[in-house]
């Protein structure tokens, strides 16, 4: 596997914090985001985190700019994230354009399966796409809660709360959305 450069002194941060729709563990080095875990308690988020990355990790008080935008998007702030620098590690090309267009998917908004595979440019690619969104280690940043099924149904999430936790999700966007809130909390 291919080494990653971590922060200065070689170690993962971690922090665990609430927010209005559950816990988030994020795990990263710098300003890089490799890991977010969602849960309902915060030993729940952190179970969520890849275990080869977290037993790297001590907790600090990082990335506090993104932990505040975290909390302000479960309050109904909408925010893209795009400007949010991740660390995929090692991915194919087809996963990265996956995961690339994923990220472009506008909160309040879905894309099916099969669409998310044809930006990426393999239009037959559904399930691979599927795959792809169920092995998703930084949910909310790679908003996989956006895609769904070709008759817009949900159909997998992997995060803890499965379904209920992707349709919450979705309710809390399209409120917001609804109510004229866009990205960067700028009103319509």
């Amino acid at each position: 596997m291919e080494k990653i450069n971590l922060a200065a002194d070689g170690k993962n941060r971690l922090v665990v914090f609430p927010t209005r729709f559950g816990w988030i563990a994020l795990l990263g080095w710098g300003t890089m985001v490799r890991n977010l875990g969602l849960g309902d308690r915060p030993d729940a988020a952190v179970a969520t985190l890849s275990p080869d990355l977290f037993e790297t990790a001590e907790e600090k008080g990082w990335n506090r700019a993104l932990v505040r935008r975290l909390q302000a998007y479960a309050e109904g702030e909408m925010d893209d994230f795009q400007d949010v620098a991740i660390d995929l590690g090692p991915q194919t090309d087809f996963r990265r354009r996956v995961i690339a267009h994923c990220r472009q998917i506008p909160p309040g908004s879905t894309l099916s399966y099969g669409g998310l595979a044809a930006r990426a440019g393999r239009p037959y690619a559904a399930r691979a796409v599927g795959n792809c969104m169920a092995a998703n280690r930084i949910p909310l940043i790679v908003p996989c809660h956006r895609v769904v099924g070709a008759d817009g149904g949900l159909r997998g999430y992997s995060a803890q709360g499965g379904l209920r936790r992707k349709q919450r999700l979705l309710d809390l966007e399209s409120r917001s959305v609804f109510r004229g809130v866009t990205v960067g909390g700028v009103q319509e």
